[in-house]
């Protein structure tokens, strides 16, 4: 993409016009999408889960591009290594959730009594799985169980009912439960960024 065109691109990203988007994905998706395989390895599902990131979030922030900072590759390859650094955050967690249930699963089968580490570990395992819920399940259940607060006092503040506040409180619980008991799948991990 030239210059002049990244310009129209640019100032069309402002504006929020469909064309300028199509033509920043046309002009970078296949870019993109080699740098960041490069850097996850051969695992296509977590490359496309990491392009697919890198768009949504150009797309919340087109509007915001500045040209005057650098040309739209920097920008949009800027973007794909945050969510490339999020996804391996994200596989670490899971690779350390593992660890500490298969550790757990073999204390169990042995019939040993609990490691001294156990709620330790189980700490870790809760708050990794909150991680991994949308973010205000984990504000809500954080207030609720880590603070204490109580459901009217996150009423006030949420500016909601303690009605409303239960309900979402039950979504996030089921949330948290479905979260916590699904297996942890091992991935191949490439090179780290």
């Amino acid at each position: 993409m030239d210059e002049h065109h990244e310009r129209e691109v640019a100032l069309g990203l402002r504006e929020g016009r469909p064309d300028a988007w199509r033509a920043l994905y046309d002009a970078f998706a296949e870019r993109v999408w080699r740098a960041v395989a490069r850097r996850l390895g051969p695992n296509a599902a977590d490359v496309a889960d990491v392009v697919q990131d890198t768009f949504l979030a150009a797309a919340r922030s087109a509007r915001t591009y500045d040209p005057e900072r650098g040309p739209l590759w920097a920008w949009l390859w800027g973007i794909a290594r945050v969510h490339v650094a999020l996804h391996y955050r994200k596989v670490e967690r899971r690779e350390q959730v593992y660890l500490i249930r298969a550790r757990r699963n073999a204390c169990e089968s042995n019939g040993q009594p609990g490691d001294p580490l156990e709620a330790a570990e189980l700490a870790l395992l809760v708050r990794a799985t909150l991680v991994d819920l949308p973010a205000d399940y984990e504000v809500l259940l954080s207030a609720k169980y880590f603070d204490g607060d109580s459901v009217d006092a996150i009423a006030a503040r949420e500016r909601s009912t303690p009605v409303a506040v239960r309900s979402k409180l039950a979504r996030a619980r089921q949330a948290f439960r479905e979260a916590f008991e699904k297996p942890v799948a091992t991935r191949t991990i490439g090179t780290r960024p």
